[in-house]
């Protein structure tokens, strides 16, 4: 059994080496099944299992083959294990977006590598909790609309934190002499830096992840390097150095074969030229831009290329073709759900019609075609039947007045039945007929009004004091002691008054015994041991302080991370946009689109106060 499980381990290892992780979590379960009484080979299982489903996008199996390992690591007194177990755990947490569960963990991983002077455990520490802190850093910073360098403090704070451990990290990485690290850390630390609006520091240390990237021949790092040199450069101001670093960008994505690594370059491209109102150019590099995306079936990037076309067509003059790109983007952005790109297209169609003095309404192109998607939801037949109806109803509503449905005090009294009604004014008599029956049942006299609210209150009274009755005798309580010995009929008394009640208790008890399990601590099980008695003997070695019965970790995300999820509210789901890319300016281009509508606008001429007239005081 030993030897089978090994190779089936060592088989699922090679494949996961290999890059068929599908196949070697297959070989891996496999190696569980059949067991084993080696507890050094079964914690490697773990770790390799957990990694693997951690590559194949399954958070959930990688978070419970890891907590195996760190279980198994503190039962057999393993710290380097714990250590490498708590980072993989912390690296799973982080993904799943439980950011202080992962903190925790990546923090006992620095803690046991410290205490070991395991210096190379320590810079992997450090690297993980820079990348906790940053990953929880911008998913705070997604509920706003913020540019980098405008977050809130709290995501500053998270940001700072992770530059800290990055630059921690870089130091031993240095003297460790591990060039691919310094790599990693630089390029980290210029992303940091990025968000927290240090764009100098930032090109600082994108310049050096170039350079490794270069002396590694490593094409998609050196791409990621000059893409994240253009943005930093275009928050700067620099627009053409920015042109630059992207059209590299744009040449290593055609080396590498990326359809949607092209795009993103287009996009980027398109959108510098626009700032350097090269719009010739813009509008060449967003027509590829949306080529790609019809392509790849991304309709979030054809939205945007089809609002970044109108924009620069509008700016050339081709008002026609931008009121053509401005349509397509309104389109897009109802189908796919977006508000904010509705709002912007249905102001540009505005903008445009209004400049080329197109009536709401169907508007006939010069081929004759109506545009229909441009007309109006209501014609001028329609605007016009509301208009006179407001006016109508605005005129007869001044001339109403205030309708008496109660008599005045000083009418004279009623007569008596038979007797003449009284007289009421005009404009009650089109009040409804609840109005009508009132003044017909007033002809009573007062004595006999008396009687009948005499006997009323007594009948009130009475059918009060019997409802209020029974609630009264339902909250009494007897003083008198039950004898200690019932009968047989007194027993079926009780079970008679009381139906369903033993039933309701055990269901009670059955709700609350489930809460209760929940909360017990369990001893660690372990998934392929064959034998327990493996377990006990190691169990026997150690103080039974340290006897490992309730992990902390786990109690800490069973406890505290089912509060913190009931609490949670979900963000709106960003809908993916490949050909988009995810350090995206689109805010800016925004911002400097919309100074060119204030440059357009009028301002009306300043009109000098009147002089005050003489012989007023001016109120206070």
């Amino acid at each position: 059994m030993d030897c089978t499980c090994m190779e089936l381990a060592l088989e699922g290892e090679r494949l996961c080496k290999a890059g068929d992780c599908r196949t070697g979590v297959q070989f891996f379960e496999a190696a569980v099944q059949a067991g084993t009484d080696d507890l050094k080979t079964l914690s490697a299982i773990y770790s390799q299992l957990g990694n693997a489903y951690f590559y194949l996008h399954e958070y959930g199996k990688a978070l419970e083959y890891h907590k195996h390992d760190l279980n198994l690591a503190r039962t057999l007194g393993d710290r380097v294990g714990e250590a490498k177990a708590s980072g993989n755990l912390g690296n799973t947490l982080k993904v799943l977006g439980k950011f202080d569960e992962a903190i925790a963990c990546c923090q006992r991983h620095l803690d046991i590598s410290r205490e070991l002077t395991d210096r190379v455990g320590e810079a992997r520490a450090l690297y993980n909790l820079g990348n906790v802190y940053h990953a929880k850093g911008k998913h705070s910073g997604r509920s706003g609309n913020q540019d980098p360098g405008e977050f809130a403090p709290d995501v500053k704070d998270a940001l700072q934190k992770a530059a800290e451990y990055y630059e921690a990290n870089l130091n031993i990485v240095q003297e460790l002499g591990d060039r691919a690290a310094q790599g990693r850390a630089c390029g980290n630390l210029g992303n940091t830096h990025y968000l927290l609006g240090n764009f100098s520091q930032a090109i600082i240390y994108h310049q050096e992840r170039l350079a490794i990237a270069k002396e590694f021949g490593d094409k998609a790092a050196e791409r990621r390097a000059y893409s994240n040199l253009g943005n930093a450069h275009i928050f700067l101001g620099e627009f053409e150095v920015a042109a630059d670093h992207y059209k590299k960008t744009l040449q290593l994505a055609k080396q590498l074969s990326d359809k949607a690594l092209e795009a993103q370059a287009c996009y980027s491209l398109g959108n510098t030229y626009t700032l350097l109102k090269d719009y010739e150019k813009a509008i060449e590099f967003h027509v590829r831009h949306l080529q790609i995306a019809q392509e790849l079936k991304d309709r979030v990037g054809e939205g945007r290329a089809c609002w970044s076309l109108g924009n620069a067509h509008t700016a050339l003059g081709n008002h026609q073709d931008a009121i053509l790109y401005a349509s397509r983007h309104l389109e897009i952005s109802k189908e796919i759900g977006d508000e904010t790109g509705q709002l912007t297209a249905q102001m540009n169609l505005t903008d445009l019609k209004s400049v080329l003095g197109i009536i709401e309404g169907p508007a006939e192109d010069s081929n004759g075609a109506q545009e229909s998607s441009l007309k109006h939801p209501l014609d001028a037949a329609d605007v016009g039947m509301y208009r006179r109806s407001a006016r109508t109803r605005r005129h007869s509503m001044e001339k109403m007045e205030v309708m008496k449905l109660t008599p005045d005090k000083k009418d004279p009294p009623p007569a008596a039945s038979g007797g003449a009604r009284p007289k009421i004014p005009k404009v009650q008599k089109s009040a409804s007929v609840a109005t009508d029956v009132y003044y017909e049942n007033l002809h009573i006299n007062s004595s006999d009004t008396n009687s009948l609210n005499k006997d009323d209150d007594e009948s009130f009274l009475e059918l009060l004091s019997k409802f209020q009755s029974r609630r009264l005798d339902d909250q009494r309580c007897s003083f008198s002691e039950p004898s200690k010995k019932l009968d047989t009929t007194q027993e079926k008394k009780l079970k008679i008054s009381s139906p369903g009640a033993e039933e309701f208790l055990d269901m009670v008890a059955g709700i609350q015994g489930s809460r209760m399990n929940d909360q017990r601590a369990n001893l660690p099980q372990f998934p392929g041991l064959n034998s327990q008695a493996v377990i006990n003997q190691y169990l026997k070695q150690r103080k039974e302080e340290d006897i490992p019965d309730d992990n902390f970790f786990e109690m800490l995300m069973r406890c505290q991370g089912s509060r913190i999820d009931d609490q949670r509210s979900n963000l709106p789901n960003n809908l993916q946009a490949p050909t988009v890319p995810d350090e995206d300016f689109f805010n800016l281009i925004q911002k400097v689109q919309s100074s060119r509508l204030e440059e357009q606008r009028t301002c009306l001429p300043d009109q000098p106060m009147p002089p005050p007239t003489p012989g007023k005081k001016k109120k206070k």
